[in-house]
């Protein structure tokens, strides 16, 4: 007879606790990357809240320390006007381009080197300046590059056009943000549309604050590029929020698992998930800003990539370290969650329940909480109460209740 008959229980119960009672040394053995790909790293994002916290305020306040300092972004010709010369560069240098503007008042004009299929072209984006010296700079670059006044090419630009973009840009966002707000709340509840609200203004302010310290220039593709990542920060944000409101049935003083712990585990079991979403999304930003700009000289979607490049990896730090955060810090504060939390924090709090979660890859049912280094009891038929788990990780089982004297009366 085998040890399992003899006290009763199947060998397949006693093959489930072995399982889930061998998990932690399996788990300690693999390696970071198996973890991940298992949903099994131990990662505590909420308990850490207020390093990630400070982390983005420190970049944010960065960004706006550099606004202030600098007199705002580094506005393209879109959004402040100007005129643009564009002429087939020849053996002219950029240099030589610069002296060329410098007398006529331009010597902070924006000069490039561009290379197509048809050549180098030297482009010239200076501020807005009378027809007569136009007409004049116009001719002395032509002299310049040794070509004829029609081989250059002129674009006036007004600055109603980016403020026309500018106001479209913010009416989207807004509509954006409202509709956000509408879907997350009906598909979840309200504090997680909050939660996200505030994971994607912190994605705005960090991608803004990059351009502001880095006075890369800003122009209406930065605009179109800010709106695409807000999507990509909210599609990453749902996949974590749906594994969260699948596990939140589970929390409960019985199981040993606060909303915090919860979170937690969701976190950690949704993370690979998040980063192959992010991964996948960010190759062919890399791959425009790599090979069509810096590669093949494409310098126009220059802008969009770095935009959508700094907007993505802010979305992907958002949505795992400020929004998730966020909500357990949210629901904590509601009684039920509150008392929750104050039952299990006398017990010794919930981290051998959390670890041990993760190591089984479930959540734990109100019957038992299992230790990651422990052994599990299962509790007596009839005994109608759950197993403590102590503050040092061992299983407490429950005392088995009194037989009734009635019951013994004939």
């Amino acid at each position: 007879m085998s040890r399992s008959e003899g006290n009763g229980t199947t060998d397949a119960d006693s093959a489930t606790d072995v399982d889930d009672t061998a998990a932690g040394p399996v788990l300690a053995k693999r390696s970071v990357w198996a973890k991940l790909y298992h949903g099994e790293t131990n990662v505590d994002f909420v308990g850490r809240r207020k390093l990630w916290f400070a982390i983005s305020l420190v970049l944010i306040l960065v960004g706006v320390g550099s606004f202030l300092a600098r007199g705002g972004f580094n506005l393209g010709i879109d959004f402040e006007g100007g005129v643009v010369w564009e002429v087939p560069a020849g053996d002219a240098t950029v240099a030589e381009a610069r002296d060329t503007v410098a007398p006529f008042g331009l010597a902070g004009a924006t000069i490039q080197e561009l290379d197509s299929d048809e050549g180098r072209t030297i482009r010239v984006e200076a501020e807005p300046v009378d027809p007569e010296t136009t007409d004049e700079v116009t001719g002395t670059l032509a002299e310049l590059t040794g070509s004829s006044f029609d081989d250059v090419n002129l674009s006036v630009v007004g600055p109603s056009w980016g403020e026309e973009v500018s106001r479209a840009a913010l009416r989207a966002l807004v509509v954006f943000l409202v509709l956000v707000t509408l879907y997350i709340t009906v598909r979840f509840e309200w504090k997680m549309a909050l939660a996200t609200l505030v994971a994607l203004f912190h994605d705005i302010l960090i991608t803004a604050g990059f351009y502001a310290v880095t006075q890369i220039e800003m122009t209406p593709a930065t605009v179109i590029a800010l709106l695409t990542i807000l999507g990509y920060s909210i599609y990453d944000g749902i996949v974590v929020f749906d594994k969260v409101d699948e596990n939140t049935r589970r929390v409960s003083s019985s199981s040993g698992l606060t909303y915090g712990g919860m979170v937690n585990v969701s976190l950690n079991q949704a993370l690979m998930r998040s980063l192959n979403t992010n991964i996948t999304a960010l190759l062919p930003v890399l791959t425009l800003l790599v090979v069509g700009s810096w590669i093949m000289g494409a310098v126009v979607i220059e802008e969009f990539a770095i935009a959508l490049l700094v907007g993505q990896v802010s979305g992907a730090y958002s949505s795992i370290f400020i929004a998730s955060p966020m909500l357990a810090w949210l629901k904590e504060r509601e009684p039920r969650y509150r008392d929750i939390k104050r039952r299990v924090e006398a017990r010794g709090g919930d981290a051998a329940v959390v670890a041990a979660t993760i190591a089984g890859g479930r959540v734990p049912s109100n019957r038992a909480a299992t230790a990651p280094t422990g052994a599990t009891s299962p509790a007596p038929a009839g005994a109608g109460a759950s197993p403590t788990v102590a503050p040092s990780g061992r299983v407490i089982p429950p005392r088995p209740r009194k037989k009734s004297s009635r019951g013994n009366r004939r």
